[in-house]
């Protein structure tokens, strides 16, 4: 539980302004948030960029979290990602010259789920079944898919996160 003091936000009720049907992906985002704060809360910042056993590191993860949601809901948009967004999915997990710090990963994912609740709450839910194309061979899905995707690959990836931070933190 993210706060001892508040049950998991699916256990919260309804969301205002978010449609019945994306109250579960909405729910998983915000939760997701909550979670990312406290796993992330006094990370040290030389642990960054570590692999345990080969695995990506939290650094990764953070920008993973942040660009796939970006990306996915272009995508539910029916919009084609952009030049910036394909450089940031290249340079996920890569050195840059750019030092990023937990904190600012952090707040980039925060900012992209607000943006995620901003769109969900905005949708039309007689359009979530509409087709719409993943990537640069349109593979098919659904606006529902994509949403749903971003929830469940979102909570995914904490997963990870949230022991690769746990082992990092015990070394």
């Amino acid at each position: 539980m993210a706060n001892d003091d508040l049950p998991e936000v699916w256990l919260r009720g309804p969301l205002p302004g978010i449609p019945a049907l994306l109250q579960p992906v909405a729910h998983a985002l915000l939760q997701a948030r909550d979670e990312l704060r406290l796993i992330m809360s006094n990370f040290p910042e030389e642990l960054l960029w570590e692999k345990v056993a080969g695995m990506a590191s939290p650094g990764f993860h953070l920008q993973h979290l942040t660009g796939v949601l970006d990306r996915l809901f272009t995508y539910a948009r029916g919009e084609n990602l952009t030049r910036q967004q394909l450089d940031y999915l290249s340079a996920e997990g890569k050195t840059t010259t750019f030092t990023y710090t937990v904190a600012q990963l952090v707040e980039n994912f925060n900012y992209q789920v607000n943006q995620a609740i901003d769109q969900l709450s905005s949708a039309d839910e007689a359009s979530l079944c509409d087709f719409r194309g993943v990537g640069r061979a349109q593979l098919p899905s659904t606006v529902i898919g994509l949403y749903t995707h971003s929830a469940e690959h979102t909570m995914r990836h904490l997963g990870q996160l949230l022991v690769t931070v746990a082992v990092l933190k015990a070394l």
